[in-house]
């Protein structure tokens, strides 16, 4: 920011940006750091998936079915287990995930489960993993009902945003103190530095990824167009917007048709490009639907051109090609889900993301340490909530993540329910790591025994892989297992650093009132 534009930003302005851009943060940070966290780790969702289900650990060179109508269909048959389904559908193998995930619905309730390309049933794998527990946290909070957690989503968001833009006001030389970093010096100075470089460092990341975000979700928690064009009919509106296809049941049998020339079909009117899903509506009916999703990874859009064909005929119902302002909120919501096939990208946006945690969570410290001046060397209760928080939300979250990841590897295999019981513990332990922060804070949250926690775990979480599946690093470049041999690099990683900074932590002397006092304050 220049001087004459730092002119143009009158002191009142500032003034009247730091109340939102602060409350903002102290209000929403614990929210705001578990969408980052979770949304970060959803990048890499499908390699998760393949450490946390040791059963879909197969070869790349099983990937690819090349007949539906000989690899899927059995499949569905065996999953079924004799049930009339009603609804199916199935993820195609691919070079991430190289085995099928099928989902059923019967008569009797919903069965779901992966299978090898050739169509063999792997047994259950006994967990949500990153793409059903991580993936739906960061955009849902597992809120379901009503659209709940959507609409808490979206307004963490739009706060999110309001923070982006008045931090950039407020801190007029920003860009200044961009090229200045005191580390371990003193304290509330080293996290305003980090503050102000992760925030300018990839501003236009966060700035793209919560405003995309917000995108996404704009029919859901702004609903008006449907009420007033669709009488509140969304599924005709997506229909329409999105080239969808449904039809009721009509009551008669009827065998499915082969599903190997719908999907050369479909990929003759895409001019190319591979199927990644495929629905069955109304399974066994003479209305019954296909539907053949294409692949994303050769595109940003998340426009997956959806091919409609009928399921007993196996005729073409209904390809539609988007609108221009569907396409461009396709293009969007693309570059927020990052599906595409880009490794490079694909890590940018974890480091990047990771950044953010890292701008809320200094933020969140930096308010904490100030205020810490202002109320002295024992604050108030309004001072300890925020820190309990603060904890509970970074270092407690981490805990609890890799506790439920250690546990992924722990728990038996044949105990009932075993994904559920991963999900209380994470809850549990993230609850727990919360109380203890709130217990402990008297004048500094216990940050470096969670950081101890979280270096012990990540550590432990590596070794349980080795011991309980036998892929040791060697085994895995062996085996071209790239995706679980990334996981456990990040995991030692992750327990290099937390260790470390969990020493410096504990030799960082307790805070001096005197000390702060003299801290220059430049927000």
């Amino acid at each position: 920011m220049t001087a004459k534009t730092r002119k143009l930003i009158s002191p009142a302005l500032r003034a009247a940006m730091l109340w939102p851009h602060t409350w903002a943060g102290v209000t929403l940070g614990g929210l705001l750091m578990l969408i980052f966290f979770m949304g970060s780790l959803a990048v890499f969702a499908s390699e998760i998936d393949r450490w946390m289900m040791p059963a879909t650990r197969v070869g790349a060179v099983e990937t690819g079915p090349a007949s539906l109508d000989h690899a899927v269909l059995p499949a569905v048959e065996k999953l079924a287990a004799g049930r009339t389904v009603r609804d199916w559908y199935v993820q195609l193998p691919d070079e991430r995930r190289p085995v099928m995930a099928l989902q059923l619905r019967t008569e009797t309730g919903n069965a779901g489960g992966m299978a090898t390309s050739d169509g063999q049933l792997l047994p259950p794998v006994g967990t949500l993993g990153g793409t059903y527990f991580f993936y739906p946290l960061h955009y849902s909070l597992h809120l379901r009902a009503g659209f709940i957690g959507y609409w808490i989503v979206c307004f963490a968001s739009v706060a999110m945003l309001a923070g982006l833009i008045s931090g950039v006001i407020i801190h007029a030389r920003i860009f200044k103190d961009f090229f200045t970093f005191r580390s371990w010096g003193q304290f509330r100075r080293s996290l305003l530095d980090l503050h102000n470089l992760t925030g300018v460092l990839v501003l236009p990341f966060h700035l793209m990824i919560t405003i995309t975000g917000i995108v996404i979700v704009l029919p859901i928690v702004l609903p008006a167009g449907v009420q007033a064009l669709y009488g509140g009919d969304v599924r005709r509106f997506y229909d329409d917007a999105l080239g969808n296809y449904s039809r009721p049941r009509s009551g008669i049998a009827a065998p499915l048709a082969p599903l190997d020339p719908m999907v050369a079909e479909a990929r003759r009117l895409w001019g190319g490009g591979e199927p990644a899903v495929v629905f069955v509506y109304n399974a066994g009916d003479a209305a019954s639907v296909v539907r053949i999703n294409r692949a994303l990874r050769d595109r940003i859009s998340l426009d997956v051109q959806p091919v409609f064909f009928d399921g007993v005929t196996g005729q073409v119902l209904k390809y539609q090609r988007p609108g221009p302002v569907v396409a461009t909120h396709r293009v969007l919501s693309g570059l927020h889900f990052a599906a595409f096939d880009h490794w490079p990208l694909r890590w940018l946006y974890l480091l990047f993301g990771l950044s953010g945690c890292m701008l809320i969570g200094t933020g969140m410290l930096y308010w904490m340490e100030k205020r810490r001046v202002a109320h002295g060397v024992k604050p108030g209760v309004g001072w300890r909530s925020v820190a309990a928080i603060a904890c509970g939300s970074t270092s407690g979250l981490l805990i609890a993540t890799l506790a439920m990841m250690a546990a992924n590897r722990l728990l038996p295999a044949g105990i009932p329910s075993r994904e559920l019981v991963e999900v209380g513990l994470f809850f549990l332990i993230w609850i727990g790591s919360a109380v203890h922060a709130a217990v402990r804070t008297r004048t500094d949250p216990p940050w470096s025994e969670q950081c101890t926690a979280v270096a012990l775990l990540a550590a432990a979480c590596v070794a349980l892989n080795w011991i309980t599946t036998g892929e040791h690093p060697i085994r895995a470049v062996a085996s071209a297992d790239w995706a679980v041999l990334g996981v456990d690099v990040v995991l030692a990683l992750t327990a290099v650093a937390a260790w470390r900074v969990s020493r410096r932590l504990a030799q960082r002397p307790d805070p001096e009132l005197s000390t702060l006092a003299k801290v220059t304050d430049h927000a």
